[in-house]
């Protein structure tokens, strides 16, 4: 995505969690184009010129009170995009760091922006889900997830902090290493030797296009002045109900021959033993065995469309290839 270089600075600046990932880095790229100064908190700070905007680096380490607090100092957002390393100790490491960002947000006066996800949901939460749509996770991460948004909603109530959350499906898009798409779907990209289905045959799943649900964001941004304190609502992104995404890869690729196949789930339990990570992806696998899609009613009465790249388009941008 171009990156105006000349963007005209709005006078606010924006705090990174996370830049380094695909998420914060699309989250900094929206925000620089918006005239918003980008300050990032890492504790690998990246040479000037790794970044097409200009990026003022803070050395230091989210699970860190005091480094995120100091690095907040002046700033109007906390963009929340970090997760725990290979997504495991959730409650460990992902309920430290929101904390230190709440705090970081109510001394500065600044609003947090921060991805919810759908793990709070269930296999019995229905087809389309909204809002108001009942959360009762079944797995530690989903749990994990769900107490985060609800402390995010009670710093509104007790602290006055505002934050700002779009829920939504898996990622993926330019950049999204760690997901489903790139280590599933895909793997190897262009170079990829067979594209994989994980869902059960005629389940639907939802996908987010993260330069969209980066706009999306922006769009709230544009507009927090009026909205509630705590704001939550739900990005539909790409509902994908019959493997268009695999078929659409194959099609950009181009390689005829490029087999396309039903994911192996036993092959995932016969690891799981051995390998915590495989352990939790099958802990998610009823999201590929049942359709469970975003009602984005209410984002679309408060900002307009959504913003939606085509699927090939989008497909080409998570496979590194030319549309």
């Amino acid at each position: 995505m171009t990156i105006l270089k000349d963007a005209a600075p709005n006078g606010e600046t924006a705090l990174i969690l996370g830049i380094t990932g695909a998420f914060g880095g699309a989250m900094a790229a929206m925000l620089a184009r918006r005239g918003f100064a980008i300050r990032a908190l890492s504790r690998h700070p990246q040479p000037a010129d790794a970044s097409p905007f200009p990026v003022e680096w803070v050395v230091g380490d989210a699970m860190d009170r005091s480094a995120v607090v100091s690095a907040a100092e002046g700033v109007n957002l906390i963009v929340h995009g970090v997760n725990p390393p290979k997504y495991q100790r959730w409650r460990q490491l992902a309920i430290p760091m929101l904390a230190n960002s709440i705090d970081a947000a109510s001394m500065a006066g600044a609003t947090i922006l921060f991805p919810a996800n759908i793990y709070v949901f269930d296999s019995r939460s229905g087809t389309v889900v909204s809002e108001s749509s009942p959360k009762r996770p079944t797995t530690d991460k989903g749990r994990v997830r769900l107490e985060m948004e609800q402390m995010l909603e009670a710093a509104a109530h007790a602290k006055g902090v505002r934050s700002i959350s779009l829920r939504v499906g898996d990622f993926f898009g330019p950049g999204v290493a760690a997901s489903w798409f790139a280590q599933c779907v895909a793997k190897g990209g262009r170079e990829a030797k067979v594209l994989q289905n994980p869902s059960s045959p005629g389940v639907g799943h939802a996908w987010a296009y993260v330069p969209d649900l980066a706009e999306a964001f922006g769009r709230l941004v544009d507009r927090r002045a009026s909205l509630d304190p705590f704001t939550l609502l739900h990005f539909a992104g790409h509902w994908d109900p019959d493997n268009a995404i695999c078929e659409t890869a194959h099609e950009i690729i181009g390689r005829p021959a490029l087999p396309i196949k039903r994911f192996s789930w036993f092959t995932m339990y016969l690891g799981s033993p051995f390998v915590p990570f495989l352990r939790e992806l099958i802990r998610m696998r009823w999201l590929w065995q049942y359709p469970l899609r975003l009602d984005n009613t209410r984002l679309l009465r408060t900002i307009g469309a959504e913003p939606h790249t085509p699927l090939r388009e989008a497909v080409a941008g998570a496979l590194a290839w030319p549309a």
